[in-house]
């Protein structure tokens, strides 16, 4: 899972490797101690593991790529957290996955670690030169966000974190009350409890009590959102067809997917395409800063102060312009 930062992530973990099979008494033998390699060379129809290599990637948990006569899988582990996390990644791909829309790693399994921590695997997708076709990502995420929806309102079926920040879910049938409560509202709070950041806190609430005018003559309806849309999770596969990783997912506003845009490098041609699936609704430049400043506030939390000033600064503009 990414970092949800434009830092450098740091080097990942390289596991050892194995290149003997199920026959060999050696081998079988560890399955029972290391379930990875079991899936591998069980469910994942695998006789042997060829190599086992580093993937460059978040700075969260270490990640990996098995080679096998089967194929490649692509494998994170986490020493210190257990699979509710993984579960929570492996349920948003899933999701996103089954709309058919844009290209992400589809999931085969979870599990705890006998050692402790936990682990995921999935499908390992060769990536291209680029990050991707901006046009295409564009209309191609419009597309998800057009299939994946809820008739659950607004939420998620399960807990999940944004970096390693936790992001609830809890189902509501009103957006703004969503967001103003498990997005801004948890972040504001744990600022407070983090830093004792008072300011940050008292104004941020008045924010979230006054901003019901921002969303004036939209028409919300809960989309399947990746969540956590930066540079670091998006891609594209040997043949040039977007692809996005490490999401934060759960069922919101579309516009909240532009959240973490100061990070993403989304150009115009990214934006004429997705509003030409999805149209743009009434006050959209309003609101924008709105679902920027959570992210803002995420890595305030996350990462300390630098990121203090543009929330304060998100936070008085539209304490301003609502006059609140």
């Amino acid at each position: 899972m990414s970092s949800s930062t434009c830092f450098p992530s740091l080097p990942p973990f390289l596991p050892p490797s194995s290149t003997k099979t199920k026959s060999s008494p050696k081998f079988s033998m560890s399955l029972s101690e290391d379930p990875v390699r079991e899936w591998i060379l069980s469910e994942g129809k695998a006789t042997k593991i060829t190599r086992i290599g580093p993937v460059g990637g978040g700075c969260i948990n270490l990640a990996s790529r098995y080679d096998t006569d089967a194929g490649s899988f692509f494998v994170k582990t986490n020493r210190s957290i257990g699979p509710s996390m993984f579960e929570a990644e492996a349920l948003g791909l899933g999701a996103m996955y089954e709309t058919g829309t844009i290209r992400v790693p589809k999931p085969y399994k979870v599990g705890p670690l006998p050692t402790g921590g936990s682990f995921i695997i999935m499908e390992f997708i060769e990536f291209g030169a680029s990050r991707g076709n901006q046009p295409a990502l564009g209309r191609k995420l419009a597309e998800m966000h057009k299939a994946g929806k809820s008739g659950k309102g607004f939420g998620f079926d399960v807990d999940n974190t944004i970096g390693s920040t936790p992001q609830i879910n809890t189902w509501s049938s009103d957006w703004i009350q969503f967001y103003g409560e498990h997005r801004l509202g948890y972040q504001l709070k744990l600022a407070l409890d983090q830093y004792g950041d008072g300011t940050i806190f008292e104004k941020g609430q008045r924010l979230v009590k006054s901003m019901k005018p921002l969303f004036a003559n939209a028409v919300i309806e809960p989309c399947l959102l990746h969540g956590d849309l930066w540079s670091g999770n998006v891609s594209s596969d040997k043949n040039g067809e977007p692809v996005i990783l490490d999401p934060a997912c759960y069922y919101g506003h579309s516009e909240a997917e532009f959240g973490m845009s100061w990070c993403a490098g989304f150009g115009g041609s990214f934006y004429n395409s997705y509003f030409e699936v999805m149209p743009k609704q009434p006050g959209f430049e309003e609101r924008r800063d709105l679902y920027m400043l959570y992210h803002y506030l995420n890595h305030y939390n996350l990462f300390g102060s630098g990121y203090r000033s543009s929330a304060m600064s998100i936070i008085d503009d539209y304490l301003a312009f609502l006059n609140a």
